[in-house]
């Protein structure tokens, strides 16, 4: 399975099993989303103890912050608020920004960042197997990891089957700048979902008929030792009690 953020380093957090860096990075999300959006020293050290976590698993900062900009729709969205909220307004270079709006807009920002940063972290440092596998380990219901292991199985099948009918519409003369063309790209949607479901279908029944009952044979395996389990609990923990901190002082 071909994972494009993945990084192949040698580092502590690469080493970590792979349900305890989940349950880590699960727990360190819960807690992020969980605290006021007025703490804002709060959200300074989560930033402090991901940038920790970026240099024990040696993830380059320009790679996080490339890979980051997958929240900018909803950064957008955030920069819109202080301009369409209501309430309490303030007057800030000529603009009348409503003030639960900035409010707002800091939440959706710094939560959704640092949410985004502890995932990329985490997929930087897992591979797509190691991921399916920490989830499987975690009693995730199998349906779900069985539909994710496919669709990582035949991911690069689909884009190839994808390039290839992209190549075929070329050569006949379709040019994707003419939006009267573009039937033959819906077509070609079609075309390549009725593919997938058939070969689908074709899967299931080889499969079927070699003994498949609705669970992929597992690889044998050993829980993560205690004490990886307690360092992977130091994000979680140290997120929780700076939160406990700066809520109560």
């Amino acid at each position: 399975m071909n994972n494009t953020l993945h990084l192949d380093r040698p580092s502590p957090v690469h080493r970590l099993a792979p349900e305890v860096k989940i349950a880590a990075t699960v727990l360190f999300t819960i807690v992020v989303v969980a605290t006021p959006r007025t703490e804002f020293v709060a959200f300074a050290g989560y930033a402090l103890l991901l940038a920790v976590a970026a240099v024990l698993a040696r993830v380059p900062a320009p790679w996080l912050l490339r890979r980051a900009t997958i929240e900018l729709p909803f950064v957008l969205l955030a920069v819109w608020l202080p301009f369409a909220g209501h309430g309490e307004r303030i007057d800030w270079l000529g603009l009348s920004l409503s003030v639960d709006g900035l409010y707002g807009a800091w939440n959706i920002f710094a939560k959704g960042t640092l949410g985004v940063l502890a995932s990329l972290l985490l997929a930087a440092s897992t591979t797509s197997r190691d991921l399916i596998l920490g989830l499987d380990r975690l009693h995730c219901p199998s349906v779900f990891t069985q539909i994710a292991t496919f669709m990582l199985r035949y991911l690069d099948v689909l884009a190839d089957d994808a390039r290839r009918m992209r190549i075929a519409r070329l050569s006949r003369g379709y040019d994707p700048r003419f939006l009267w063309q573009v039937k033959a790209f819906a077509v070609g949607i079609g075309s390549l979902f009725l593919r997938a479901y058939e070969r689908g279908e074709r899967v299931y029944l080889a499969m079927v008929s070699r003994g498949y009952t609705g669970r992929l044979p597992a690889p044998e395996q050993g829980r993560a030792p205690v004490a990886q389990w307690v360092a992977s609990a130091v994000l979680p923990v140290a997120s929780a009690g700076i939160a406990l901190v700066t809520v109560l002082s």
